[in-house]
């Protein structure tokens, strides 16, 4: 599997709960905070879910 890098660029404040808990899923819970999951199914509907809150690069 590839991996992707998934930086969160926009705040949390006033989103969807359940966007908020996709976020946290993913282990981004600052603006800025950068993790490499691998990109499985279930991460790949994770991102596109909160697409607009991330930055996403292919590792």
């Amino acid at each position: 599997m590839a991996k992707v890098r998934v930086t969160l660029v926009k705040s949390l404040i006033g989103r969807k709960k359940d966007h908020i808990a996709t976020a946290n899923a993913l282990g981004l819970k600052k603006i800025g905070k950068t993790v490499e999951p691998e990109a499985t199914t279930q991460v790949q509907g994770m991102i596109k879910k909160i697409s607009y809150l991330l930055k996403v690069e292919e590792v």
